[in-house]
């Protein structure tokens, strides 16, 4: 009796693999009734006939292959794969990977889709603009479509606990008690792109990393994307730190708005003394948002227009004063 073991992939969510109570497992074993198929964890073992079982293994290839591009297998997408078909996919103009449950994450905007084609030819890349323009999510699904893609080992999330002065230790609870608070908005994007399991996963083993900017002091970060996120709430010897931990094979993004900047007053924003520095190095890109980038509600774009229109008369009135 022939035995052969298929292991899936680090980058297959066994939880999107097997299906709903192993609903696709069960379908793949019905449609081999000649077959023993036993599956535990990662590990699928099959034994019987050589020849259907190499067939099999072939099949669980280009199921594992399309669950992973696509973050969904439905029974149907089976049935396709395994009779040689090609499952009938919706097709998005500027895709960048399938979310959750398939869902399609594209680039919504102009803007948007600048950052996706600059980040193919960059190494470094600033993202500017208002809140709601996307600038984030769009730079952690680059990032995890990297991921998936095999072109890194590893995604680093970070921003600058600026609300609590990166003094973490005036704060109550355990570090991840501190911390969490302040990346729960990067915590709500991977959520929207990787499956609850295979995101504890990641965390637990290190492939996907969330930390306060003070946390990268010291490290060499290669293999992999990372991103600083609210970046206009650093200081310039924390940009300098952060942009130096560069190692190979690694890209960076960094977001921001210069609009909201959360520093002491006599503290400049490093943000932007890099964008003022950095700006003419080959392999740097900046991206600049605008209020047509907003996805949000429809008013946010409306709220936002508002304070840029007070905030500029105030900024004449003061000129004219000066004068």
């Amino acid at each position: 009796m022939f035995e052969i073991v298929f292991e899936l992939s680090s980058l297959a969510d066994t939880a999107v693999f097997y299906g709903i109570n192993n609903s696709n497992m069960q379908l793949i074993k019905n449609l081999h009734p000649n077959l023993r198929i036993v599956a535990r964890g990662n590990v699928i073992k099959i034994i019987g006939n050589q020849q259907e079982a190499d067939k099999l293994i072939v099949n669980l290839q280009k199921l594992e292959k399309f669950s992973i591009d696509n973050n969904r297998l439905t029974e149907t997408n089976i049935i396709e794969l395994i009779k040689g078909e090609n499952p009938k996919e919706i097709s998005y103009q500027n895709l960048i990977l399938h979310g959750v449950g398939g869902k399609s994450i594209f680039a919504r905007t102009k803007n948007q889709q600048r950052l996706v084609d600059e980040f193919e030819n960059n190494d470094l890349l600033f993202a500017i603009g208002p809140a709601g323009s996307g600038k984030t999510y769009t730079a952690i699904a680059l990032a995890v479509r990297a991921l998936k893609n095999k072109q890194i080992k590893k995604i680093i999330l970070s921003r600058p606990a600026v609300e609590a002065g990166e003094k973490l230790g005036f704060l109550p609870g355990d570090m991840k008690e501190k911390i969490d608070p302040y990346l729960q908005p990067l915590y709500d994007a991977l959520q929207d792109m990787i499956t609850p399991l295979k995101l504890k996963e990641y965390m637990e083993n290190g492939t996907i990393q969330i930390a306060p900017l003070a946390f990268m002091r010291g490290r060499t970060l290669s293999d992999a994307v990372v991103i600083l996120d609210e970046a206009q709430n650093s200081t310039i010897m924390q940009i300098k730190m952060f942009l130096t931990r560069m190692g190979l094979n690694t890209k960076m993004i960094v977001t921001g708005d210069i609009t909201q900047i959360d520093l002491p007053r006599d503290q400049k924003s490093g943000l932007i003394d890099a964008l003022n520095l950095l700006g003419n190095i080959k392999g740097i890109a900046r991206i600049d948002f605008d209020i047509n980038d907003i996805v949000r509600h429809r008013l946010v774009q409306q709220i936002v227009q508002a304070y840029d229109n007070r905030a500029m008369n105030e900024k004449q009135k003061n000129t004219k004063k000066d004068e």
